[in-house]
């Protein structure tokens, strides 16, 4: 059944995940006319929630680091009474010979961690005495833990930290890309630890403060249903564009899209189109506007990651999980990247007696395991949960949620693509690009990036 709807609008926002959610959300309150268009049957692309039989399941974000934009969002959104902070200081683990050891998180303590080896331990120490540069070309970051700290730190640190972030391989993973705060570290200071400090007192004296993990009663997917019904008749599911057109670019620019599914006309009006869709789609509408676009969208990679939640009866687990959760160096030779302890964090996740744990297996280094059935990858994630944190019954449920294209991949050249596609898009006003490929793959970052583009927009109406 068709929606009756217009045919036209100033701004067309196609894609309803968070960034397109939030530019719409950024749009409605500056008052500027818009169309949000999202091709599948609901709003939230790969944040979603499920409740089942007291169970809260996420199979997207665990949770948000709650920046000055996603706390506005959330106001926006009428949930401000429904965050949850988790403790900042709940521990991180990493697993090492089968066993969780405490992430150290600070510098003192990588000094005393046992994940280091002594040789990694004084070149930490000494490294603000050695002043160094980043080379010209575009580094790994598995080459940069080699040049600067050796192998241990990129086999027992970082390189699970680049899992937990990315699901990517350290070897592949632009260091400027993922973590330009450390590039612009060692640029400016000569040391990554000088510039750290640097920066800390510099936040120390102002107001910035880093922003904590939360979370909300009812689960992230909560956020973007809120924002989806807040929208009303200017955001639609279950409508698909087909392409779009350049029809005029002087005196002002003027799009024409051509739309399929529940909507009651066959094209659509606009004068900006914000591409708030994966890089792949992105590619193939932008290419008759411009073919620039499609070579640099199109090669933009994504890591599969498998989501499997798993609930146990809590007298089953011999480990205490208080803490944050684990990640796992990939010499443990385990199919998990990682896991998230969910009723530690946050209440209301589990029935009482019960534990709910969040596990993420495949990613860039394993992506075969994403192909598996969905009972084989749920057996060999409690296989491992087993091994490590002593598990002695089976789950009482679990749930798997397979992407295939999961995760953005910052990998070598990454910022110059970047780079490539705002140039190509100050080439041609009106066409805006949001998504989590751009400034970083966290909801805060492509949150900001959406509020950026909707008040560009808004200062040409």
């Amino acid at each position: 059944m068709s929606i009756t709807a217009p045919n036209s609008a100033p701004v067309a926002i196609i894609g309803g995940g968070i960034s397109g959610l939030a530019c719409a959300a950024r749009l409605k309150q500056r008052r500027v006319p818009f169309l949000l268009l999202e091709k599948s049957d609901h709003f939230g692309g790969v944040i979603h929630t499920q409740e089942e039989n007291g169970f809260l399941f996420e199979f997207g974000p665990q949770g948000v680091l709650l920046t000055p934009e996603l706390r506005e969002l959330t106001e926006l959104a009428g949930l401000t009474c429904d965050l949850l902070q988790a403790n900042p200081r709940a521990p991180r683990f990493i697993c090492k010979n089968g066993r969780l050891v405490r992430a150290p998180m600070f510098p003192p303590s990588l000094i005393a961690s046992p994940l280091l080896d002594a040789a990694t331990k004084w070149r930490l120490l000494t490294e603000p005495l050695r002043r160094s540069h980043p080379p010209d070309d575009d580094e790994s970051i598995a080459d940069f833990a080699r040049r600067k700290f050796g192998q241990s730190l990129l086999d027992n640190l970082l390189g699970p930290f680049v899992s937990g972030i990315y699901a990517g391989d350290p070897e592949l993973l632009s260091l400027r890309a993922a973590f330009p705060q450390i590039h612009k570290w060692e640029s400016e200071s000569g040391s990554i630890v000088r510039g750290m400090f640097k920066q800390r007192r510099k936040k120390e004296r102002g107001a910035d403060r880093r922003p904590t993990l939360h979370s909300l009663k009812h689960g992230i997917g909560s956020l973007l249903n809120a924002l989806g019904k807040s929208l009303g008749a200017s955001a639609h599911t279950s409508v698909g564009v087909e392409s779009i057109q350049c029809v005029a670019s002087a005196p002002a620019p003027q799009f024409r899209i051509h739309i399929s599914g529940h909507y009651s006309a066959d094209s659509l009006e606009a004068s900006a189109v914000i591409l708030a869709a994966d890089p792949t789609a992105a590619a193939r509408l932008l290419a008759p506007v411009c073919g620039k676009f499609a070579s640099l969208l199109e090669p933009i990679s994504f890591a599969p990651v498998a989501v499997v939640a798993t609930g146990y009866r809590v007298a089953a687990i011999a480990h205490s999980l208080e803490g944050f959760g684990f990640l796992v160096p990939r010499k443990e030779g385990l199919r998990i990247l990682g896991t998230v302890f969910n009723t530690s964090l946050f209440p209301g996740r589990a029935p009482e007696g019960h534990v709910l744990l969040t596990s993420f297996a495949g990613g860039a280094t394993n992506s075969a395991l994403c192909e598996w059935p969905d009972h084989q990858i749920v057996a060999a994630v409690h296989e491992d949960l087993a091994r490590i944190l002593d598990i002695s019954e089976p789950p009482v449920i679990q749930r798997v949620w397979v992407y295939p294209r999961a995760l953005p991949q910052y990998n070598i050249g990454h910022t110059r693509t970047i780079a490539a596609l705002e140039e190509t898009c100050r080439e041609f006003p009106g066409i805006f690009l949001a998504g989590n490929y751009l400034e970083g793959p966290s909801t805060g970052a492509c949150v900001a990036r959406a509020f950026r583009l909707a008040d560009s927009i808004t200062s040409s109406f």
